[in-house]
């Protein structure tokens, strides 16, 4: 055997041999896999479930909506849209168009996005419009409603969606009180209203601070009516009594009789302690009771014992609110959403807003008291004098009767007697000159002591007459030129045009 030479392999033995098998077994072991890949995934793409029609029909119709479920499923909502479209405007009378009119506004409730949830509103609104009769119309009012409850901001920004919120709630409770979704919709509402009734508060904390009485009195009291379920009334009510209390005391320093400015100051000392009773008697679990058992006892008013079932009520409405730590509070200062936490999970939100009190309606307080000293309490009575039978009627130009005039005496002969003239004035003014003879009076009456008639108008020229007014005009004129000669001057004659006078 030669140096460096090496002996030959067995064909069987040789790598190159070995290639085309091993690349043969990899390519069987990816096919498997795959099919096993698809098995799996034509296992898991259920058929979307629709319950209005059966899943077995072959109607094109429901191939369509089917087509676009599958589409929303699969987040390509404008394919779903087009689809759904195709299927309102080619079958309308197919019973899938109800389903096919809500999915598309799901489809841009689904999309997400200011634009999106726009359309979706709009979306909502056509349906309930077309179909308010469907059960599905209380799931198309309660997403109108979470679409501005995902809008809403905190309460020290715009609260134009929390208002709208609110008002979408309202109308689901009040138009499809028999849905399931009711008590969704009650508990989001009382979130919404949380929100609200924090906006008010700090605003009326605010004219509160700036010792704008009546601008935080407006706001507070109109809270404490409006939102009873917001976790800050007992709050509310105290810096609502606080406000009064500052009202007293500018008006002490008023320069008003003394009498007037008392009454003033106890109707709103009585306004104050009706604000501090309140939280005894509605709150009286929450942290503002003692004190404002304090303030009663200091104005010198009765303090008010809770019932049991008030004491219930709120403990409850105490125990369903939650509080947020101090990590998560840090969060939701970044986020646009507001805290809710503090909302209250018992309890039956107002579905109507009471008429409040403006700015306006404080001062009038005051004014009331000083003009009426009775308005705290008395009552007025109205009498009403009904005539007696048989007896005669008022004459037509008899004055109006008066509640501070006597009753007027009735005649022998059973008629009203003849109005009395009206009493002279002592202090009215009367010249004070004689009467002048040379002063021209028209006598109006004849020998016998009757008036003369005014004489006949004829404003027509009678044919038979004619004549007659003719000479009668003629004569009456040569009778005033008489007469008027005689105011003349004479001319002089000769000797007499030399004289001047």
């Amino acid at each position: 055997m030669r140096r460096g030479r090496r002996p030959r392999l067995p064909s069987r033995a040789q790598p190159g041999s070995l290639i085309p098998e091993v690349l043969m077994s990899r390519r069987i072991s990816a096919l498997i896999l795959l099919g096993a890949l698809l098995f799996c995934a034509a296992c898991t793409n259920k058929k979307v479930n629709n319950p209005l029609a059966n899943v077995g029909s072959k109607q094109p119709d429901k191939v369509l909506f089917d087509r676009a479920m599958d589409a929303m499923k699969h987040n390509r909502f404008d394919v779903a849209r087009m689809t759904l479209q195709t299927l309102i405007n080619t079958y309308p009378d197919s019973e899938f168009i109800a389903r096919a009119k809500l999915a598309v506004g799901d489809s841009w409730y689904a999309e997400g996005g200011t634009a999106a949830l726009a359309q979706a509103e709009i979306e909502y609104k056509d349906f309930e419009t077309f179909f308010p009769n469907m059960p599905e119309a209380a799931e198309a009012q309660l997403k109108i409603a979470n679409i501005h409850y995902q809008e809403m901001e905190k309460p020290d920004r715009d609260y134009t969606h929390a208002k709208r919120a609110e008002d979408e709630y309202r109308a689901l409770i009040l138009q499809y009180p028999d849905s399931k979704l009711v008590p969704e919709a009650k508990q989001r509402l009382m979130e919404v209203q949380e929100v609200l009734g924090e906006r008010e508060f700090e605003i009326g904390r605010f004219y509160f601070l700036r010792q704008s009485y009546p601008a935080a009195i407006a706001r507070l009291a109109s809270l404490v009516e409006r939102y009873p379920l917001y976790s800050g009334a007992d709050e509310a009510l105290y810096t609502l009594g606080q406000s009064y209390e500052g009202e007293v005391t500018i008006l002490r320093s008023k320069p008003f009789n003394e009498t007037q400015k008392a009454q003033a100051i106890e109707a709103y000392t009585r306004r104050a302690a009706d604000a501090y009773s309140k939280i005894l008697t509605r709150y009286p679990v929450m942290n503002r009771a003692e004190d404002a058992k304090k303030r009663l006892e200091a104005l010198h008013r009765p303090v008010p014992t809770p019932t049991q079932a008030a004491i219930a009520q709120n403990k409850a409405e105490e125990d369903s609110r939650h509080t947020t730590g101090m990590v998560t509070h840090v969060i939701r200062g970044f986020q646009k959403h507001p805290d809710v936490a503090r909302a209250s999970k018992v309890g039956e939100p107002p579905l109507v807003d009471p008429k409040g009190m403006s700015a306006t309606d404080v001062p009038k307080i005051a004014a009331q008291a000083m003009m009426n000293p009775g308005a705290g309490g008395g009552e007025k009575s109205i009498s009403i004098e009904i005539p007696k039978e048989g007896s005669a009627p008022p004459p037509p130009n008899a004055p109006a009767p008066r509640s501070d005039s006597a009753p007027a005496a009735v005649n022998e002969a059973g008629g009203a007697p003849p109005p009395a003239a009206p009493p002279s004035d002592s202090n009215e003014l009367k010249p004070n000159v004689p009467p002048d003879a040379n002063e021209l009076k028209v006598d109006t009456a004849n020998e016998s002591g009757q008036a003369v008639p005014p004489p006949a108008q004829v404003n027509e020229i009678q044919s038979g007459s004619a004549a007659q007014a003719s000479d009668g005009s003629s004569s009456s004129s040569t009778t005033t030129s008489g007469k008027g000669s005689t105011s003349k001057k004479k001319k002089k004659k000769g000797l007499g045009k030399l004289n001047p006078f």
